[in-house]
């Protein structure tokens, strides 16, 4: 459900030279014995997260605000919360600074503390600050105003904040993930369609568990429409799904079952494969008008189209040469070229948001990897491998991919991988799923909600 949030009051987000700036190899910081900041290039070594200090924050829900913040960044690789039980100075204020001596000498290399205070229409002003305690300067601060039940969208938005302020990058948190969530043994298994916030919380399940859910996918540009493939005794059919009004509804049936479901950038229309006449072909429909056009014609298995952000290129994966390999064709089926050039056997593209990469799977030598190329082919890197995984979906940032991994046992559960392919971790939700999607920002940048921006004192 999307959920409106009243900002106000809001001061600095201007793009200095950041604490962190990602790209490859990745580069952070670390603040040496003298406090200094400088750069350290991660390249065959060990990244080194910039250590923060998260002080709880004051009023109703701010302790729950604040644990959600920390752990938002640790997840994500860049930063290593530290201890409360460590921190020196106590009772923060918004109206104060820190005691920047007091910070340091824990090894602070920011301090992040806020309030919750309440408002007389029932609603809530949520307030944070941001300091480097080292140039003894603000980073950022904002206020947001929403109801209380919204405190978790608010600490997802303050981690963005955080995020794009120390990395240069924009945030991913404040996202869902949608995917197939899984129940009982293999001989009695239950799949529903479920969608859950990007850190595995309020997890809610959109199907009855009567049909067999695949390939959940995201509008790019709508974080409340949905399609997938449902099949059924004698069916296979790909739905649309909005999840504001909760309407479902059926592209039409089709002579063969369906697989693969994505949406073009602009929403307005849907690539996927129909397995007819023991050929697997790959075909686009435009949804205004519900136009149907083949892509593919040659014999052999034509699947998981991607689009790629400019909607002017599929990528996709076909065994037209004996094995499967991935492919590039124009959005019109024209100029079909193979780009994978590694051994073993390539599956389930996905197309970056940011338009530079694809993701894949791999597999060869008994294992399974997820990996990432160049979007021409060249630069070929495996980011993870294990006995099985499958099914890459970027971050709305292009940062991280989120696939399912599955052990010799036949569980399955979501991890995610950055970029640098350092930083590995089991994905919040913590039950069985496969087929993860994850979702555009829910509200897009800051800069689209009205944020007010005002000066930066750490890069004036």
């Amino acid at each position: 459900m999307r959920l409106n949030l009243l900002l106000a009051s809001a001061t600095a987000l201007v793009m200095a030279a950041p604490l962190l700036v990602q790209s490859s190899p990745v580069q952070a910081q670390a603040a040496p014995a003298n406090g200094a900041v400088q750069d350290v290039v991660v390249d065959q070594g060990v990244l080194r997260p910039l250590t923060i200090a998260v002080v709880p924050f004051r009023g109703e829900r701010g302790s729950d605000i604040s644990t959600i913040v920390s752990g938002n960044l640790k997840r994500s690789g860049y930063f290593d919360p530290l201890n409360p039980a460590s921190f020196i100075e106590t009772g923060l204020t918004l109206a104060n600074a820190p005691n920047f001596p007091q910070w340091t000498q824990i090894g602070a290399q920011a301090v992040l503390y806020g309030a919750v205070t309440p408002r007389a229409d029932n609603r809530v002003d949520v307030g944070f600050r941001l300091y480097d305690p080292y140039r003894q300067c603000q980073l950022v601060s904002y206020q947001f105003t929403a109801t209380p039940e919204q405190y978790r969208r608010i600490a997802h938005k303050i981690s963005d904040i955080i995020y794009q302020r120390m990395t240069g990058e924009p945030g991913f948190f404040d996202s869902r993930v949608i995917f197939v969530s899984e129940e009982g043994d293999q001989l009695n298994r239950k799949n529903r369609l479920t969608i859950a916030d990007q850190d595995g919380f309020q997890p809610i399940y959109l199907t009855q568990g009567d049909e067999v859910i695949m390939s959940p996918r995201f509008s790019p540009n709508q974080p409340d429409e949905v399609t997938y493939v449902a099949l059924g005794k004698d069916y296979s059919r790909i739905y649309l799904l909005n999840l504001t009004t909760g309407r479902r509804e059926s592209l039409g049936e089709f002579d063969g079952q369906v697989l693969a479901p994505r949406f073009s950038h602009d929403g307005n229309k849907i690539a996927f494969s129909i397995i007819r006449n023991g050929n697997t072909d790959i075909y686009v429909m435009d949804l205004r008008s519900r136009q149907l056009s083949r892509l593919t014609t040659d014999p052999g298995i034509n699947t998981s189209p991607s689009f790629s952000p400019d909607g002017s290129q599929i990528v996709f994966n076909s065994d037209r040469s004996g094995q499967p390999r991935l492919y590039v064709m124009r959005a019109d089926g024209s100029g079909q070229r193979p780009i994978s050039r590694g051994g073993g056997s390539y599956t389930a593209p996905a197309w970056s948001p940011t338009g530079n990469m694809i993701a894949f799977t791999k597999s060869g030598g008994g294992r399974f990897s997820t990996g990432v190329m160049n979007a021409d082919g060249s630069g070929e890197r495996i980011l993870s491998s294990s006995y099985f995984e499958e099914g890459p979906s970027w971050a709305p940032n292009g940062r991280y991919i989120m696939f399912a991994r599955q052990t010799r046992g036949g569980d399955t559960r979501l991890w995610t991988v950055d970029l640098s392919g350092r930083v590995v971790s089991q994905a919040g939700y913590q039950g069985r799923g496969t087929d993860p999607a994850w979702s555009p920002l829910l509200d897009g940048p800051p800069a689209n909600l009205g944020f007010n921006q005002g000066p930066d004192s750490c890069s004036s």
